[in-house]
């Protein structure tokens, strides 16, 4: 999954960023976009959720890594021509702070599961996330629902991942997939820039449920 997953999150973002800031307008390539480019976000934040959960024992260390190419990414990000002139950080931040969300909301729950920690810790630790969540996403590229992606989308592939064969545990393993879904979808404002985006969690989704077992190398 990881190696083709990142050349095919590279290109359609390349396609998306060619047809958004270099290619003249009135070639009319918007339609690449709103399809093939929409595809390149909800890659790229599952195998940041992928990563964080499964290949790296340390998901914060990893988040500060990606941290660090969005602030060198940032001056040259902000240089490209927008429709509007208002402040936002890259995407890599985006990526950053959902798995460092995701990754503190999953540590917090084992650590009251083990009895670690006390519920009214919990609580406040939930109040304080869900405040960050609301403050950073007016300033991240894809907003709130950005953020919440990755945190939803490692929720979900751990289910699926743990998902054993008797009807109750894949049934909770699908239901874990429907939050994912609707985020996606309501990421995009196009019926066609929602589908590739919606089709995109669906599939990468259906891999981390074990179709990328099945996959010859």
């Amino acid at each position: 999954m990881n190696g083709w997953g990142q050349w095919l999150a590279l290109i359609t973002m390349t396609v998306d960023h060619l047809t958004r800031y270099v290619l003249p307008g009135d070639w009319d390539l918007s339609w690449a976009g709103s399809s093939i480019g929409r595809i390149a976000f909800p890659l790229f934040a599952a195998m940041v959720a992928w990563h964080g959960l499964f290949n790296t024992r340390n998901p914060l260390r990893y988040s500060r890594r990606i941290l660090i190419i969005g602030l060198v990414a940032q001056l040259p990000y902000m240089m490209m021509p927008r429709s509007s002139d208002a402040f936002i950080l890259n995407v890599c931040f985006t990526l950053a702070s959902g798995l460092a969300l995701g990754t503190l909301v999953r540590q917090g729950w084992q650590h009251y599961q083990q009895q670690t920690l006390g519920l009214p810790w919990l609580l406040a630790g939930t109040a304080v996330g869900v405040t960050v969540w609301y403050l950073l996403g007016f300033w991240v590229e894809y907003g709130h629902n950005g953020l919440l992606l990755i945190p939803l989308l490692m929720f979900a592939m751990h289910a699926l991942s743990q998902a054993e064969s008797h009807f109750q545990a894949r049934l909770w393993a699908g239901l874990a997939a429907f939050p994912v879904l609707w985020i996606a979808g309501q990421m995009n404002a196009s019926d066609m820039a929602k589908s590739f985006t919606v089709g995109t969690c669906v599939i990468v989704l259906i891999l981390a449920a074990g179709a990328a077992q099945r996959i010859p190398r």
